[in-house]
């Protein structure tokens, strides 16, 4: 049992599936807690009895769907000076999974917060990509709403940093094609699913092939997606004349019109209006 005047919250990096991951300091933890908010019960049964800890604690689930109501609860035992571990099913707590609301709310009540750092998929996949790692940024899942969800993409069609995303099987197909018309068919990406696990896959290639291959072939799983940034001209460079002059030389390789508006826009990062104004009515 905890012995300060107000308890800890401790955030337990998780295996993303193979249990030997998990360090023994994450063992140690969730052997030493008084209080295991766990994101699935059954998960966090399972992976006790694979690295052999006995608890006392008490389990409680702390998932999406309550993880809102059970926060204020937490926050009064840790008053009580309980230590409180809190896991996912894998990966870091907070990071588009449960915790940052526990966190946040025991920052601001003065109820120290530490971390047992532990296994991520954001920077597994990022490593396993084979695209640029030294700068790069996580944009968690997609919205589900498609407008949404094409504003975001189109935001992000300047970002020249490697991009790290979550998505769920049923709309990965449906985001990759979303990306292959906001960032341009061609834009290199690695879908990473199952990180760790037996059935561990890395696909890689241009958006666009990605996408067919997740319609031919549906991928299963968790899925980290990793698409390299924007790597075209600056802004400046993107005149009228440099996107009629692209879209003319594409089609003089054979290309249809349209098909070649919509590959300069990548190209260029802005718009297929901006393109077809360029082109169609330069004036």
């Amino acid at each position: 049992m905890s012995t300060s005047s107000t308890g800890v919250v401790v955030l337990l990096g998780a295996p993303l599936g193979n249990p030997e991951d998990a360090s023994p300091r994450v063992a140690a933890e969730l052997a030493r807690a008084d209080i295991i908010a766990a994101e699935d019960t059954r998960r966090l049964q399972r992976l006790l009895g694979e690295l052999g800890v006995t608890t006392s604690a008490r389990v409680t689930s702390y998932f999406e769907a309550n993880e809102s109501g059970r926060t204020q609860m937490l926050i009064e035992q840790l008053y009580d000076g309980k230590r409180v571990a809190v896991i996912t099913d894998g990966g870091m707590p907070s990071v588009s999974d449960p915790g940052f609301r526990l966190v946040r709310a025991a920052i601001d009540a003065g109820i120290p917060v530490t971390c047992t750092p532990g296994p991520s998929a954001v920077t597994t996949a990022l490593a396993l990509s084979g695209l640029p790692c030294d700068r790069f940024c996580f944009e968690g899942f997609a919205p589900r709403k498609d407008g949404e969800r094409r504003r975001q993409f189109g935001a992000l069609a300047r970002e020249r940093r490697t991009m790290v995303f979550f998505e769920s099987p049923r709309r990965i197909a449906d985001t990759l094609r979303a990306m292959a018309d906001a960032f341009g068919p061609e834009r290199e990406a690695a879908l990473c699913r199952e990180l760790t696990k037996t059935h561990e896959q890395v696909r890689r290639g241009g958006l666009s092939a990605l996408a067919e291959g997740a319609e031919e072939d549906p991928p299963r799983g968790e899925i980290t997606l990793v698409v390299a940034g924007w790597s075209g001209p600056d802004p400046q460079d993107a005149t009228p004349e440099a996107m009629a002059a692209a879209v003319a030389e594409l089609e003089a390789a054979g290309e249809d019109r349209k098909a070649a508006m919509k590959e300069v826009a990548a190209r260029f990062g802005v718009s297929r209006r901006d393109v077809y104004n360029a082109t169609i009515n330069p004036d």
